[in-house]
């Protein structure tokens, strides 16, 4: 028997904000992204690696604008730190655990030379881009599942089909002292000069229960006996924010957008705890910029500052029911030592709570 497609907030009832959704309410509404996902699942091995395309061409040749924001850096994300300074991706972009992040980076980077024989050689290196949250409660993090193959394996087995909750990276992971890990959303946002799609994808493990807000109702107090620890689980997780459009924008207004998905997390209940690292990082496929110098000046499109409030409420919408998708598609896993981590949707039932 075929395993069906989990639930989605949606299916519940809930309806995020005002905006209507991409066909597939998806990162992968905007044309040309795709994910991939390799998924650990075995007793003390509950991790997994995510891969992100941003584009199905040479991302190396043609480049991405592209911006990252730091909203608290606890967190080993790499990659960054010349994004910001140049303003462009390069790479596809890989999730994983904490201590997977130089695999996954070694792994990057043999695709990326293999596709690129000029790397090294007759032009600069790469910077390959990998971000982390730590799986260590469900996960033997120590042991070091993920290998070289199994990144090779994400990057070259994406879809436009995005599987959510417990897969990839998200396996291990937990989110408001549940089971957390991959959800994805999008927004249509439609302006005078044309329409275009805000998608975002989450890895989410942060959060403790009595915070967790759906739509706004206090679901989070109302489930909190449901655990059956005498506490709950300090936060000092993470959640990463992928946040790919088609809208033409410089890195500067990329950046201003993807700050305010802060506000998408801030409605599920985050308070951004000092042991929480929570970091965006944005693309826009709208300009491709190429790596070799050209004789003529680029043009770059760019929309006009008194339009971004609406990708502002794309984004916050956005990433706020990827975090809520994350979670009610995801199920009870058992890993490390017997830990485990209850799934929103079983509690849900079992308590006969309606969303």
């Amino acid at each position: 028997m075929l395993n069906q497609t989990p639930k989605r907030i949606r299916d519940y009832g809930v309806k995020i904000g005002k905006l209507e959704t991409g066909s597939q309410n998806s990162i992968t509404d905007v044309k040309g992204v795709t994910v991939g996902h390799v998924t650990l699942s075995d007793h003390d091995m509950q991790t997994g690696v995510t891969a992100i395309l941003p584009h199905q061409g040479n991302l190396f040749k043609e480049k991405l604008i592209a911006s990252t924001h730091v909203i608290n850096g606890f967190g080993k994300t790499m990659g960054t730190i010349q994004i910001n300074e140049l303003g462009t991706l390069e790479t596809p972009i890989l999730l994983t655990n904490t201590l997977s992040i130089g695999t996954a980076a070694d792994a990057l980077i043999d695709y990326m030379l293999e596709q690129n024989p000029e790397i090294g050689r007759t032009t600069g290196t790469v910077n390959p881009v990998v971000c982390e949250c730590n799986d260590m409660f469900l996960n033997d993090i120590r042991a070091r599942f993920v290998k070289k193959d199994h990144v090779r394996q994400a990057l070259e087995h994406t879809s436009e089909q995005v599987e959510e909750g417990a897969v990839g990276a998200g396996t291990g992971m937990l989110c408001y002292s549940l089971k957390g890990g991959i959800g994805t959303a999008s927004r249509i946002m439609k302006m005078s000069h044309g329409t275009y799609t805000m998608g975002v994808l989450v890895l989410t493990n942060f959060g403790i229960l009595s915070d967790l807000t759906v739509n706004g109702r206090a679901v989070g107090e109302e489930l909190k006996e449901a655990i059956l620890e005498s506490r709950e689980e300090r936060d000092k997780g993470s959640v990463i924010i992928i946040a790919g459009t088609d809208l033409p924008v410089s890195e500067r207004q990329l950046n201003r957008i993807i700050k305010r998905s802060i506000t998408g997390l801030s409605r599920t209940g985050s308070i951004i705890t000092t042991g929480s690292g929570e970091v965006a990082l944005g693309f826009s496929t709208a300009t491709r910029i190429p790596h070799d110098q050209t004789s003529q000046c680029m043009s770059i499109p760019m929309i006009h500052e008194e339009e971004i409030d609406l990708a502002f409420r794309a984004i916050g919408e956005a990433t706020e029911e990827a975090v809520l998708n994350s979670l009610i598609t995801a199920g009870h896993v058992v890993g490390r030592d017997g830990n485990e981590r209850p799934a929103l949707k079983d509690l849900l039932e079992i308590h006969n709570i309606n969303l």
